[in-house]
């Protein structure tokens, strides 16, 4: 199954406590804003967080970009609630953190059934070693898992592990992640940087994730959106060859030739979905550009 092609370049979490912030995310150029509920809310502002979401998707106004809301864990005081509350308030996606297994994916999309969201897409929150080692069984639980995204600053935590340029401590468990995304067609985003103000860090992890396989990166502040924007955009180059590699391998396979030569490289029948693929993506960040200019 190939996930339907949305631009997830940038994701950015959105605190649901604060109503500015929610505000001037609808004039900001994320492709997806996560309207949040979850950690980073005081325990004294989640329900006013809550009634805040609530009355921001209801009123509108976020245009083409995609509209998550992060929920609380389901064994808080608060998730159950936060189901209910979004389930059918017009969002297009609900993001479940802390999930670890199949079970906790089924368990997660059956109380957004029962609060009458069985036409919502779910997205799923890898935030600790146990569910890197079963990214697998938790992409394949569902399919309307439409998203699986990296909660890398938690699991490098768990890990006991420390922060470099290089990413090091996480590539594996990012590869891991990407593998059993791309297995069952899920689209899979990269963690947040928290330094913010290290934007040399910050284009590198943004590229490095780009040349591993990921579709965007979550982001908590609007300065990185650019970076994130920049790095995930197909450039003009590649969309001029993804077009190329798919006349001259239609042409050679007319010819009676199963392959051709590209701009010195070889090119197969598999370089003609990626490309296809490529101009798809390509096409829609234009649509979704379009309302920001």
């Amino acid at each position: 199954m190939e996930y339907h092609i949305r631009p997830r370049r940038s994701m950015l979490y959105v605190p649901g406590c604060n109503k500015h912030y929610l505000d001037r995310a609808r004039t900001l150029a994320a492709d997806s804003v996560i309207l949040d509920l979850g950690d980073p809310i005081l325990v004294d502002a989640k329900e006013q967080s809550r009634a805040n979401v609530v009355e921001a998707i209801q009123q509108g106004g976020y245009g083409s970009r995609e509209v998550v809301v992060r929920v609380n864990n389901l064994d808080s005081a608060w998730g159950h609630d936060d189901i209910r509350a979004v389930a059918n308030i017009g969002a297009n996606a609900i993001l479940f953190p802390n999930i670890e297994s199949r079970e906790d994916v089924l368990k997660a999309q059956s109380y957004l059934d029962e609060a009458g969201g069985s036409h919502m897409p779910i997205m799923v929150m890898i935030e600790s070693p146990l569910a890197v080692l079963n990214a697998k069984e938790i992409a394949a639980a569902s399919d309307r898992i439409s998203c699986i995204v990296m909660a890398t600053s938690d699991l490098i935590s768990q890990l006991h592990a420390h922060v470099t340029h290089e990413r090091s401590a996480i590539l594996t468990s990012l590869s891991l992640v990407i593998l059993a995304a791309r297995a069952y067609g899920r689209s899979v985003i990269d963690g947040i940087t928290s330094d913010f103000k290290n934007m040399h860090s910050f284009e590198y992890a943004c590229r490095l994730g780009r040349d591993m396989g990921l579709d965007g990166k979550s982001l908590v502040h609007p300065a990185q959106i650019a970076y994130c924007n920049d790095a995930y955009t197909p450039k003009a180059t590649e969309i001029a060859n993804a077009r190329l590699i798919i006349t001259a391998l239609k042409e050679a396979n007319e010819a009676g030739r199963g392959t051709v030569v590209v701009n010195d490289k070889l090119v197969e029948h598999h370089h003609i979905k990626a490309a296809q693929r490529l101009i798809k993506l390509h096409e829609a960040i234009v649509e979704l550009e379009e309302e920001y200019i």
